[in-house]
């Protein structure tokens, strides 16, 4: 692979958005990376890049910032950390500016702590700031500082911005349609994360613990290159599978319970989700059975529906009437007190055991940016947005049942989740996550191998 070719996802997205910035009359954005955070005394936390930043420039050291000028010649900067021999000893290797610039194809690269001295003078007579505010004080202040610098020198001619543009509304809607190159990386972190779910359920058994299990997903994870889990990962085994949010703790993997695992690796920047369902000695019970195949049908129905043209809600609408319907059938509603399935829908009763969204935007974030309405229409309401090619997003039914009165006690404590990634393309949808099986007889053939 040539540079040129390494290169030009990152040299075009940067084009995308100096494209957008002159549409609304030019200016300067200003994007920063990730700081360095402390865990504790002198260990910090593993470092992670800032994803607007990172899908602009591929670059991964921290300290960085970068700068886009859209004016009568566009100009896209890096600052970053200088060239330092002894502190690459201790932390590893620095590209520093003159190799970072060209390596990664900036028009010019400076040192980061000339910062302060340059971005007053890169502001100055530009029409617009293409910055995000509230989510870093510092940053914020600094650039108050900046414009301070710029304004100072008005009786020399020199102007300030008129105005901030939010930069990180112009880039959700360019993250939120992935190129092909994209789809592999999550292809292959799905493909990553659907053998961990393999490996978690073949060597499950009674008497592990949920951070067994958890050693097991991490283990297969990194052995095939993934740099990081994208999530905490959770390992819920028994009633632990209704918390939605548990992570994997101590508890005791016992005979006759389902584990619910929800894990997937981040691959180069990029994330995986998968929840599988399955029993510790991989044989569902009756109504581990009957609960798990109306999750799944809610699945299918929901998928059936993720295609361009339909509404982001409209997979979640049709797998809440099939899991409304199942709670009907199975008692986990009684009729006489809900009425019909519209009824339940209606009153909102299925979220005794079912309380959450069908699905979520998936990419370098694994809730990934992007706005889930789209503008208003005449009457001022927002639809949900229509689904369209390059769009990718999770699946995810499920069924949690607490002991509570007036609920059958055989489906006690029994959590169920399943969920897949999907890209959507131009005839429906892809799975990205068909590697670990989803079916009763799919997980039950595999634990028994």
């Amino acid at each position: 692979m040539t540079l040129a070719t390494t290169l030009s996802p990152y040299t075009e997205r940067r084009a995308r958005l100096l494209a957008q910035m002159q549409a609304r009359g030019g200016g300067v954005a200003i994007i920063p990376t990730a700081p360095e955070v402390m865990r504790n005394r002198d260990a910090d936390y593993p470092y992670r890049h800032d994803s607007y930043f990172y899908y602009l420039s591929g670059f991964m050291e921290p300290d960085a910032v970068l700068v886009l000028i859209a004016g009568k010649q566009n100009r896209c900067i890096l600052f970053c950390r200088d060239k330092d021999l002894d502190r690459e000893i201790w932390d590893g290797y620095r590209h520093g500016p003159d190799a970072a610039r060209v390596e990664f194809g900036f028009d010019e690269a400076f040192p980061v702590a000339a910062l302060n001295e340059k971005m007053p003078q890169l502001l100055a007579d530009a029409p617009a700031v293409f910055y995000t505010l509230g989510l870093d004080n510092k940053r914020d202040i600094q650039l108050q500082d900046w414009l301070q610098g710029v304004r100072a020198l008005g009786r020399s001619g020199v102007s300030a911005p008129a105005s901030i543009h939010d930069v990180h509304v112009l880039l959700d809607e360019m993250r939120m349609f992935k190129d092909a190159g994209e789809i592999a990386t999550m292809q292959r972190a799905a493909d990553i994360s659907s053998a961990a779910h393999c490996r978690a359920m073949q060597l499950s058994r009674p008497g592990l613990r949920e951070y067994h299990l958890e050693a097991e997903l991490l283990h297969e994870f990194r052995r095939n290159g993934s740099q990081y889990p994208a999530y905490g990962s959770i390992v819920a085994a028994g009633s632990n599978s209704c918390v939605l949010h548990y992570r994997a703790g101590d508890a005791e993997l016992k005979d006759g319970d389902l584990v619910l695992i929800d894990a997937g690796c981040e691959l180069d920047s990029y994330a995986a989700d998968i929840t599988r369902t399955f029993p510790v000695n991989g044989k569902f019970s009756g109504p581990q059975k009957e609960l798990y195949n109306i999750v799944l049908a809610s699945q299918q129905a929901a998928i059936a529906l993720t295609r361009p043209g339909r509404g982001f809600m409209d997979g979640h609408d049709a797998a809440v009437r099939v899991l409304a319907q199942g709670m009907l059938d199975t008692g986990l509603l009684d009729r006489n007190k809900v009425g019909t399935l519209d009824d339940a829908i209606a009153s909102d009763a299925y979220r005794q055991f079912y309380m959450h969204r069908t699905g979520h935007w998936l990419g370098m974030d694994v809730h990934d940016v992007g706005e889930y309405r789209a503008a208003p229409d005449a009457s001022g309401a927002k639809p949900w947005r229509a689904l369209q090619p390059g769009m990718v997003l999770t699946v995810e039914p499920g069924i949690y049942v607490r002991p509570a009165p007036g609920v059958p006690e055989q489906y006690w404590n029994i959590g169920i989740r399943i969920e897949d990634d999907a890209h959507v393309t131009p005839d429906g949808c892809e799975i990205l996550t068909q590697g670990v099986p989803n079916t009763v007889e799919g997980i039950e053939q595999l634990m028994r191998h």
